[in-house]
């Protein structure tokens, strides 16, 4: 067997049957740990590169066997349900095993490659038929390389369709390997304004558009996504800017997504022990979404979509 399948991965989850991550139907393997801290991030549990654990109150049973077998006294029952200390808690897992109803769960268990490659080659006949494959995805993978890296080796032996989901705040010599690796990249170009993007994403914006260009010259196709966010990415001007920028510079890019808020993830939250400040915003409207694609394919780009949920016109104009 080859050394580099005993290479472990932190894992947060496989999905499989996924139709949001790439062509086709794919598996996404997301991996924790991420180089940005952005506010509005949908799936909180892939930022810190370390297992973390969470309580499911709907599958709790109340029968205490996870309080009794916790030796650092971190799990308090309230009348609101069970609580985490998260300053106690070393997350060794102990209370999830004895806990037979599932409702303690550690996010981020470490895997070897051979045994996610299982879990994705058994759509391989689903892959095949719809132009699918594997998306690599987090968090942000390149924190992970080593593993990435040799995940995407073993799945190009086996004609797997590979695409990378990246945020590209990371140098190029890490993330450089990765996207020679990939078929596609899934890129995220979230503000393109130098103060807010520092602010907000805890990255600088030049290295992001920098990787950006790149990666296109030495013409790897490339999804480019923007997520719009009440508030902070959701601007007209910034939309423009964006596709002002994949104009000039990304000819290898196919196709513009420009994705959708809502607060689904807000629960994932709470279970982290976390306030969400946006946990209230709405979902913008049908019409505003249409707005913000028009003024993208005002700038010259004719592969420009949107995706997600919105509120109802009659809600928009209350």
């Amino acid at each position: 067997m080859n050394n580099s399948t005993e290479i472990e991965g932190l894992i947060f989850n496989i999905q499989r049957d996924s139709t949001e991550d790439g062509p086709g139907i794919r598996t996404t393997v997301f991996l924790k740990g991420c180089t940005m801290h952005c506010p509005w991030c949908h799936n909180p549990e892939g930022i810190c590169l370390s297992p973390e654990l969470v309580w499911f109150e709907t599958r709790c049973i109340g029968d205490g066997d996870c309080i009794k077998k916790c030796s650092r006294e971190a799990l308090i029952r309230t009348r609101k349900g069970v609580v985490i200390d998260r300053n106690r808690c070393t997350v060794c897992g102990e209370c999830a095993v004895v806990c037979h109803a599932g409702a303690l769960e550690v996010l981020g268990k470490k895997s070897k490659i051979d045994d996610v490659a299982a879990t994705i080659l058994r759509d391989r006949v689903f892959y095949e038929k719809s132009g699918g494959g594997v998306t690599i995805s987090g968090g942000e993978p390149s924190l992970q390389d080593d593993f990435s890296a040799a995940l995407m080796r073993l799945m190009r032996g086996e004609g797997i369709h590979i695409a990378l989901d990246t945020c590209g705040g990371m140098s190029w010599d890490i993330l450089g390997p990765l996207v020679e690796l990939a078929d596609l990249i899934l890129y995220d170009i979230k503000l393109v304004d130098e103060e807010k993007h520092r602010q907000y994403t805890g990255i600088p914006l030049e290295m992001v558009l920098d990787n950006a260009r790149k990666i296109a010259e030495i013409n790897k196709p490339m999804w480019v996504r923007t997520p719009v966010i009440p508030g902070y990415t959701d601007s007209e001007d910034n939309i423009r800017r964006v596709a002002r920028f994949i104009v000039s510079s990304l000819p290898s890019v196919d196709r513009y997504d420009i994705l959708a808020f809502n607060s689904t993830c807000t629960g994932k939250y709470h279970r982290l022990g976390r306030s969400w400040e946006l946990e209230e915003t709405n979902p913008l409207s049908e019409k505003a979404m249409e707005k913000l694609a028009a003024a993208a394919r005002n700038e010259g780009l004719t592969f420009v979509q949107w995706s997600g949920l919105t509120r109802s016109e009659v809600q928009s104009e209350e």
